[in-house]
């Protein structure tokens, strides 16, 4: 017999505690990697194109004379800067090797794509979204970080990504485009 003060209570399930959410897991660090690559191969081909004319591109000369016709002063200088500027900027992504800069001067050099190309329509043949893509993408990259599988993990400033170094080097890009955007007539 059980007294009165005594009451037959139920045994609670024990509380689980929320899991954290993992900063990194290899499924985001897999996806990451995909996106780092495709992107940076794309934009360090289309860098080859100005520079060495390598799959169907003008080279210098033809990407000079492109530029001059847009506007820009010193059409061939312009050809170097946005070749040196894709094809380092597309392999810094493919390597995860300074992902911040390597975002950063893919969305500079995406900005003033966007600026010659136009505004006219979104979708192509003669719209902005291939460029407005490639633009994003890196900007992501450069806030995000590049992920576990990447060299940023060996550099001790970038090891551990911040949200501040993404949203700095973004804004570096973005001043600088609008630079080159201003000396274009």
């Amino acid at each position: 017999m059980t007294s009165p003060s005594v009451t037959a209570t139920k045994p609670q399930a024990a509380a689980v505690p929320a899991a954290p959410l993992a900063l990194s897991t290899p499924a985001h660090d897999a996806g990451l990697l995909l996106l780092r690559v495709v992107l940076g191969l794309t934009m360090a081909g289309h860098g080859t194109q100005k520079l060495f004319g390598w799959f169907g591109g003008g080279g210098i000369s033809g990407t000079g004379q492109f530029f001059t016709a847009s506007g820009y002063p010193s059409g061939d200088a312009m050809a170097v800067l946005a070749g040196l500027t894709e094809t380092l900027g597309g392999l810094g992504l493919v390597l995860g090797l300074l992902t911040p800069l390597a975002g950063a001067a893919v969305v500079g050099t995406m900005i003033n794509a966007i600026a010659v190309h136009g505004a006219g329509s979104f979708f192509a043949p003669k719209g902005i979204e291939y460029e407005l893509l490639l633009t994003v993408g890196a900007a992501a990259l450069a806030l995000t970080g590049p992920g576990r599988y990447a060299a940023d993990r060996f550099l001790p400033v970038l090891r551990s990504h911040r949200l501040a170094h993404g949203a700095l080097a973004v804004a570096l890009g973005v001043i600088v485009a609008g630079a080159l955007l201003l000396v274009r007539n």
